[in-house]
């Protein structure tokens, strides 16, 4: 897999970024806290979630308009704010004297200001007291700033602790599917709260005598019928001198065995094999995924599966620990999944028993 950075990476490393284009940015709060506003579900129906945004919530989109008159080369062209963090994309019509790093750090400092507002009212008023005893505003942030010493300031938690993440667009095709994977950030906020189940790591999952963590459906390992998908080298190398039927007849057969209730196993690396899997999921068929890397402590599949996960088609195995710093997948790390999705296949297919795949 590779990992977003890099997908997004355009210019040459250690260039400023002053150029016009287009960039996500992304402002967290590192502890999850839901202090920006409160997910709603209207008739448990997640397509239909919104966020009733609440004071900082407001005042988190204020700063970012703010932030405009000192940089107004730059657009705010789309967002969307959640709960616990902001997605946006900053369109930059021009080249930029400092560059987008200056711009986005004079919005954090305004986020942090608010954030060292809400933590001082909160240690003054009582839970207990009303909402609006803590309105959040920038005129409230910025007098406090002004109001008390700057040890006192400094001792304040800012809420927003990191810097926000900087995703430069390469190509401008790139924008349709950023706008919706962040207009769908409600929707599947609700998803996952509404089927906890299958967005929550589970582990110590044990397939054919190995182990390991898995998200999704696990009535999967229940199946009968197990099909590896592994396009071989020869199939390509004999697509690329004109002669593709091999390769066509396998990736055919992949999917008549998927349309007759098998599930097909597989990391799915090359590009055919997921055309695999995305005519398997678009048909309603069922998917275990093997990953190259572990689940992470808020772990969401990828845009592309997401959806088939609430619809119970996939299992995400991963027989390795999380890995933060992972980078891309190397050779050995694909030929080792490939043999793992050979051996639940072949294994779980054989076997009339029980034992050989189970969840502890």
């Amino acid at each position: 897999m590779v990992a977003d950075h890099d997908k997004w990476q355009w210019q040459e490393p250690g260039e400023v970024w002053k150029g016009a284009g287009l960039y996500h940015i992304t402002l967290k709060i590192p502890s999850r806290e839901t202090l920006l506003g409160d997910l709603v579900i209207p008739d448990n129906d997640p397509t239909k979630a919104w966020v009733n945004y609440n004071d900082l919530g407001r005042t988190i989109l204020e700063y970012q308009v703010a932030n405009t008159t000192h940089y107004p080369e730059i657009q705010i062209l789309h967002y969307c704010l959640m709960p616990d963090h902001l997605h946006t994309i900053w369109y930059v019509r021009r080249t930029m004297p400092r560059g987008i790093s200056a711009a986005v750090r004079g919005f954090w400092q305004g986020a942090k200001k608010a954030g060292r507002a809400y933590t001082y009212l909160s240690s003054i008023i009582p839970e207990s007291d009303s909402g609006e005893q803590k309105k959040i505003t920038r005129e409230i942030a910025e007098h406090l700033r002004s109001k008390i010493s700057d040890a006192e300031y400094a001792a304040l938690s800012p809420i927003f602790t990191e810097m926000p993440h900087i995703r430069p667009m390469g190509q401008r095709r790139q924008l349709p599917a950023t706008l919706r994977y962040i207009d769908m950030n409600p929707q599947r906020l609700a998803t996952k709260r509404l089927m906890p189940g299958f967005f929550r790591v589970q582990n110590n999952i044990e397939v054919a005598g190995r182990m390991y963590s898995g998200v999704g459906n696990t009535e999967l390992l229940d199946a009968q019928h197990y099909i590896p998908v592994h396009v071989r080298r020869t199939m390509i190398e004999e697509a690329i001198h004109g002669d593709d039927t091999h390769l066509r007849d396998y990736m055919d057969s992949c999917i008549n065995a998927a349309r007759k209730g098998a599930v097909m196993v597989s990391p799915f690396i090359h590009d055919k094999e997921r055309e695999v899997l995305y005519c398997v999921l678009a048909e309603g068929g069922k998917i275990i995924y093997l990953s190259d890397n572990g689940f992470g402590e808020y772990y969401k599949p990828s845009d592309g599966i997401f959806d088939a996960v609430a619809n119970r088609q996939v299992l995400i195995l991963s027989p390795w620990n999380y890995d933060p710093k992972k980078h891309g997948i190397t050779r050995a790390e694909c030929v080792a999944l490939n043999q793992m999705a050979e051996e639940i296949s072949f294994i779980t297919s054989e076997s009339d028993s029980d034992s050989t795949l189970r969840k502890h």
